[in-house]
């Protein structure tokens, strides 16, 4: 059974230590808790991963059966008015209810299986949607090099819309080094494209920063350069857009 308890008060301990989690994307490292907001990402958060320590819900919220069988899944539930949620909410229109969970540390790397390496992006909604586009096309492995965003950041992970949740995250590393697959990476420099040759299975595609592209030493590292062939004459695409059809292009070669 959930320990229920109702909140009015703006400097109850709990709003306080959230606001913190809140207020800092990278937060989650020093506090140890992430805070998942919104009822998609609280049940796709409970099918994948399990067990959660504290919701918070808004009055209103509370009264939803849908809503309180889902709050009621925390061992603790926080009661409280739409005032206190707003002031604790990371989003323009706070959502009624939120988790948050057990952060599990900055992962382990796994050998030897289908992985997105990102190098130093910087932007929030790029890391996430590559995190939803490696979980829909089979890579169960992202490994982040140090300068990247942070994974488990509020704005990461609405738009990751719960991929966060089935894939084995790695944060903070130093380099791909010891993956035990292949490296690939694209650019626009590169002679051949990337449907002209077969793609090893499992492989690691390696993404970089929105400005910089790949390190000169991450490419060098690369087994394959490829380039993502672009009739209508842009120079380059958006590194997300760009991840989508290297990830597909990897899945639709390995299920021919």
């Amino acid at each position: 059974m959930s320990q229920v308890k109702a909140i009015s008060s703006r400097g109850n301990p709990l709003l306080v230590r959230l606001r913190k989690l809140v207020a800092d994307p990278a937060a989650y490292r020093k506090l140890g808790e992430v805070w998942i907001e919104g009822d998609h990402l609280c049940a796709a958060y409970l099918q994948r991963a399990g067990v959660v320590s504290q919701a918070v819900v808004t009055e209103s919220a509370w009264e939803d059966a849908t809503l309180r069988e889902l709050a009621s899944r925390a061992a603790m539930v926080a009661v409280l008015p739409q005032t206190l949620m707003n002031g604790v909410s990371s989003l323009e229109s706070p959502a009624p209810i939120a988790f948050a969970v057990p952060w599990a540390g900055p992962g382990t790397l796994r050998v030897g299986v289908p992985t997105v390496v990102l190098d130093r992006l910087q932007d929030a909604g790029n890391v996430g949607t590559i995190l939803r586009s490696a979980r829909a096309f089979g890579f169960t492995q992202v490994v982040a090099i140090k300068g990247t965003a942070a994974l488990w950041a509020p704005k990461v992970l609405r738009a990751g819309m719960g991929a966060h949740f089935g894939l084995n995250l790695v944060e903070g590393a130093d380099s791909p080094h010891g993956l035990g697959v292949p490296l690939l990476a694209g650019s626009s420099h590169a002679v051949q494209a990337i449907h002209e040759v077969a793609l090893p299975w499992p492989c690691a595609w390696v993404l970089g920063h929105e400005g910089q592209g790949v390190s000169l030493s991450l490419m060098r590292q690369c087994e394959m350069v490829l380039r993502i062939p672009q009739p209508g004459g842009e120079e380059s695409l958006n590194v997300a857009a760009a991840a989508a059809v290297c990830l597909y292009e990897s899945a639709r070669q390995r299920l021919l």
